[in-house]
């Protein structure tokens, strides 16, 4: 009991006395507690909702940059991330803030084990739709496949994930459809040679993500903030109509962009 005491103690000192970069207990309170996080999630599945229609009818319409040729007869799919798009991992981020550490690979993977992961609000309920309207679902995510101490399977990771799919009332998930990092040599954190493989099959409707890199090639590091934002700009219309990103506060590839010292950006003229 004293022991949760201190740790909340931290957390309070941590939001409302930090000075440095350090935005992971304001980001998961948000995440944990906003009803302005929950409207997120609805508003993007809406819109998404609407705009399915005119996807379906039109053979030239397609979200992947990777699709290429005669797509137009290919069967149509939609394209998922899964943290912090379709499920919602943070309770784990909340520990790793009341614990104070770093974040852990085998914290992480014994996160997904657990199979407590809630859903993105509206995620659930647009999945069925699609499904209802015999559109193909894929998910794409950077959870890692690597094998595991004590278990036979190469990827437990993949199983794992779509059990944790099925709690929610996401059903019908295959293998095949939930692509994870590594779980093929050529598949890295950049998810563009995946995106590629659902493409080559079928004509993507839509891209779902919370980090620019489930939608643009290339941004996962390297280039300064302002460079993603001139990519993000090159493709305005298809944000809200093709492309829907959820908001993620607490970490992602826009962290990695930012030079040190990080309070640079903090810094204002008035």
């Amino acid at each position: 009991m004293i022991y949760r005491l201190l740790c909340l103690i931290l957390l309070i000192l941590t939001v409302s006395c930090q000075t440095g970069p350090v935005p992971d207990a304001t980001g998961v309170l948000w995440t944990r507690t906003a009803a302005e996080y929950t409207a997120c999630g609805y508003q993007a599945y809406n819109a998404a909702r609407v705009n399915l229609g005119a996807a379906l009818a039109d053979p030239s319409w397609t979200a992947a940059l990777e699709q290429s040729g005669g797509y137009g007869d290919l069967p149509p799919a939609v394209i998922f991330d899964i943290d912090e798009t379709v499920l919602d991992s943070s309770e784990f981020q909340g520990r790793r803030v009341l614990l104070g550490g770093a974040f852990s690979k085998s914290e992480w993977d014994r996160w997904g084990r657990l199979n407590r992961a809630r859903s993105i609000a509206g995620a659930v309920d647009f999945i069925h739709f699609l499904q209802e309207q015999g559109v193909a679902v894929f998910f794409i995510t950077n959870r890692s496949c690597q094998q595991r101490s004590g278990s036979a399977s190469a990827c437990p990771q993949e199983a794992e994930t779509i059990e944790n799919l099925r709690s929610l009332g996401i059903y019908g998930v295959t293998e095949d459809h939930l692509l994870l990092k590594h779980e093929v040599k050529e598949w890295g954190a950049d998810k563009t040679s995946r995106r590629a493989a659902v493409a080559r099959q079928y004509r993507v409707l839509m891209l779902f993500g919370d980090d620019l890199n489930d939608f643009i090639p290339g941004v996962r590091g390297g280039i300064s903030p302002e460079e993603r934002r001139e990519k993000t700009g090159l493709y305005g219309d298809w944000w809200g109509c093709k492309w829907y990103v959820l908001p993620n506060p607490v970490y992602g590839s826009w962290r990695r962009a930012l030079d040190k010292p990080v309070q640079q950006y903090l810094e204002a003229d008035f």
